[in-house]
């Protein structure tokens, strides 16, 4: 049933949850929704007010929304910001336990909406006129994924790049624990070879003027507040997975192997934390 709020008529009432229409809300799975086939029809689900606004500050394209009635007064901002991208965009509304059956959960973040996954981007686009770039190596955790952008948003650094085997930054959990700065951070994949990627990604990143920085524990390494690298103009760091980390022909090929000086017995720091530590210490 088509309905009006405010004077807008977009806004479907849904009734069943059998809808085909919600299927990317719920029965969809992110590889289905990543639609590698199609990537022209290829979906990303934003989740809570804040990250919606900002995917659409960011210029993602939206398709739909989906909330309940008691969230409506309070996503009043979004609702005007949607109708400006995409007049079209249905909003569907239903009741809370419709959407609990639905989603599996407690819709309290106030809404979801499905967005068409933007174009990829090159990594030399994306780290042309870039100073300071984060590079993710195989991290397979979407919540490290999502820290990492929001540190980087945060922080100042100006791009992330994730090897072929990184897990996808705008999976639904790296989407809200990023907080929607995936949408603000250029970000794009390098390397060729899922399985050495750093071949050609190391040698494409030293064409285009970036001295490469390996986050890794070594006895050659040095400690991040080392001058030679607050010196370099343009600085990639490698952050590699929880456990294994980084692989050895990637620590080779970087100019420089990395460590945040550790206390009290402590090794190393999450990434998503180490991260952090970085960027702060060589932004600029």
């Amino acid at each position: 049933m088509l309905l009006s709020y405010n004077g807008r008529m977009n806004l479907v009432e849904i009734t069943t949850i059998q809808d085909v229409r919600l299927d990317a809300y719920a029965r969809l799975t992110d590889l289905q929704l990543r639609s590698r086939i199609e990537p022209e029809n290829a979906l990303f689900i934003a989740e809570s007010a804040e990250v919606i606004e900002r995917a659409l500050d960011g210029g993602m394209q939206p398709i739909s929304m989906l909330t309940s009635w008691k969230f409506l007064p309070s996503l009043e901002v979004v609702l005007q910001k949607l109708e400006v991208a995409a007049p079209d965009a249905p909003v569907f509304v239903a009741a809370d336990e419709e959407l609990k059956t639905l989603t599996g959960f407690e819709l309290t973040r106030g809404a979801l909406a499905a967005f068409r996954r933007p174009p990829e981007r090159t990594a030399a686009e994306v780290i042309r006129d870039a100073r300071l770039v984060a590079v993710l190596e195989d991290i397979r955790n979407h919540t490290n994924v999502g820290a990492i952008f929001r540190s980087a948003a945060a922080i100042g650094a100006d791009a992330v790049l994730v090897s072929p085997a990184c897990y996808d930054p705008l999976y639904r959990r790296a989407v809200r624990v990023s907080m929607g700065t995936v949408f603000q951070v250029p970000w794009a994949r390098i390397g060729t070879n899922p399985h050495d990627w750093s071949s050609d990604g190391i040698p494409l990143m030293h064409e285009l003027g970036f001295a490469v920085a390996a986050m890794a524990l070594s006895d050659e390494s040095i400690p991040i507040d080392d001058p030679q690298l607050k010196a370099c103009e343009r600085i990639a760091l490698v952050f590699g997975s929880e456990g294994p980390g980084l692989s050895p022909p990637t620590i080779e090929r970087c100019d420089y192997t990395v460590r945040i000086p550790m206390q009290h017995g402590v090794d190393s720091l999450n990434v998503a934390a180490s991260s952090a530590v970085a960027f702060w210490e060589l932004r600029r």
